[in-house]
């Protein structure tokens, strides 16, 4: 008999309330039909929505001038094994020191579980990257991060944590939930949309236990 692996969903459903970064009325999706029964014969429906709501990768671009768009990430960087991280009891921000007793590998990509994966709505003091801890991932030539927040930084006018990952060429996932998931190692399917030259796309993100 063939044991199939628990596979978690650990995407944010999009939807027309959704969570949206500072409750931003712009960033939110709608959906707009334009066809339906029995006019038409059919249901259609066009999708408006920012590249940066919900679960999505981020492209160098968005916060590097000339940076390297969102088609230009390998999809072999974003199908392959992850580490899940308990950070949850972290207050405020992930610090290097936090981050020191996991011991980063390079090539490691790595998943931070806070307790933002227990929040629905939008937390104006959500756990954050900060500048220290994204220097100390770039030393260790991380492959990339994901995080359970809508941004891997708070309020930081240079946008350091970003910059310092972009720059050691990590790849940086926002806005995935990971309340159920066990900390551990996974194996990992991030699959951004397909688009040609932009900053960030939406994203479906698996996980899938390990072989027993």
């Amino acid at each position: 008999m063939i044991q199939r692996r628990r596979i978690y969903d650990i995407s944010t459903a999009i939807e027309g309330d959704m969570t949206v970064y500072k409750n931003k009325e712009e960033k939110r999706p709608s959906f707009e039909r334009t066809a339906d029964f029995p006019t038409n014969g059919a249901r259609e429906t066009r999708l408006h929505m920012d590249a940066h709501s919900g679960t999505h990768v981020d492209a160098p671009l968005h916060m590097l001038e000339g940076g390297a768009t969102i088609e230009t990430i390998a999809i072999e960087d974003l199908v392959r094994p992850c580490r899940v991280l308990d950070l949850t009891t972290v207050e405020d921000a992930v610090h290097a020191d936090d981050l020191r007793p996991f011991a980063p590998q390079a090539g490691d990509f790595l998943l931070f579980k806070t307790r933002n994966s227990w929040r629905e709505d939008f937390d104006f003091s959500f756990v954050y990257l900060a500048a220290d801890g994204a220097e100390y991932l770039a030393s260790c030539k991380v492959a990339g991060v994901g995080v359970d927040a809508l941004g891997v930084e708070r309020a930081q006018p240079d946008h350091d944590t970003h910059k310092a990952l972009f720059r050691a060429g990590a790849v940086i996932i926002e806005g995935l939930r990971l309340k159920d998931v066990p900390a551990g190692t996974y194996e990992m399917i991030a699959a951004p949309l397909k688009i040609i030259g932009i900053d960030a796309a939406p994203a479906r993100v698996l996980l899938i236990e390990p072989q027993a």
